[in-house]
């Protein structure tokens, strides 16, 4: 500690100021950094929420048009027609059009499913993860809308999911039992699959998923970017601060304390000028003043002598 203090005092002025702005510089980084970190994420996320959701609306949009205006144009050819028509479905539909959505560029890696615990066609059928999530909404009837990331070999996947619940009894003519079916569904389908499904049970989770590695990667680079700017910004201010100390204050200090060490040994022929009326004036003038008073008293002192 002693040896601290020691080489504290040794320090000069500039040397003091510099480790103060280093450390100010430091932490301001520091701060920065992680401040800025959290709100690039959130922004982030945010942009992929709200991709996911215009998504979501979408398809929910589908769905009903295809529940409200198809469905009700095709439903009597279910008992004709041999084949089911999975078009009079509101989760074919929104799932087909989904997929022409994909065909465009860009969207290859954004998912829509209907994860369904027991869905008709197989290709619905709710996965592990998936059917946690469908469990969450069946034992929280409140929940609404849930969300987050799934990892997957290709990077993080961001999803929202929704609860899908039977919500009206003609969906049972298709899901409530073999018997009631139409003939067309169980020759597609057959008669072990979505079936047993009851009113107002939720038996699945519409589900987004969108790929969120480039646009949290775009936040880094963002915030590499600000910081790099910032760094760049605080290593200026540590020079133009250095540089006004050295011109206006410690340049100064250095030439007064050799004009007080000629005056200490009793040259007294030079004043020191200071252009500017601050501190470092003030002192000067006063340092003038001595050395005046100081001439003074020694010719005085050499009348009295002789």
């Amino acid at each position: 500690m002693l040896k601290d203090n020691q080489l504290l005092k040794n320090l000069n002025i500039a040397t003091k100021l510099n480790v103060l702005l280093v450390t100010i510089a430091l932490i301001t980084i520091f701060l920065s950094g992680g401040v800025l970190s959290l709100i690039l994420s959130h922004n982030a996320e945010k942009v992929v929420t709200d991709k996911a959701l215009v998504l979501m609306e979408t398809m929910s949009a589908v769905r009903n048009y295809t529940s409200t205006k198809v469905n009700p144009e095709l439903a009597s050819r279910l008992e004709t027609d041999t084949q089911f028509l999975p078009q009079t479905v509101p989760a074919f539909s929104a799932r087909e059009v989904f997929e022409y959505f994909r065909e465009q560029g860009g969207y290859k890696d954004f998912f829509y499913k209907e994860a369904t615990l027991n869905p008709t066609n197989l290709r619905d059928k709710a996965d592990k993860f998936e059917a946690n999530i469908v469990e969450e909404f069946r034992l929280n009837k409140s929940l609404k809308q849930t969300s987050g990331f799934r990892t997957f070999s290709s990077g993080d996947i961001f999803y929202i999911a929704r609860p899908l619940q039977v919500s009206k009894e003609s969906c049972l003519r298709c899901h409530s039992t073999p018997d009631r079916a139409p003939q067309s569904l169980l020759t597609t389908y057959g008669r072990e699959n979505g079936f047993n499904w009851k009113l107002h049970e939720i038996v699945g989770a519409q589900m987004i998923l969108v790929p969120a590695n480039a646009i949290f990667e775009s936040a880094k680079r963002l915030q590499t970017s600000v910081m790099g700017i910032l760094i760049s910004c605080l290593i200026l201010a540590i020079v133009l601060i250095n540089f006004f100390l050295k011109v206006s204050i410690t340049n100064p200090l250095k030439k007064m304390a050799q004009l007080a060490q000629r005056i200490s040994t009793g040259d007294l022929t030079r004043e020191f000028e200071h252009p500017f009326n601050d501190e470092v004036g003030v002192l000067a003038a006063s340092l003038n003043r001595m050395k005046v008073s100081l001439d003074i008293a020694m010719e005085m002192l050499n009348s009295d002598t002789e």
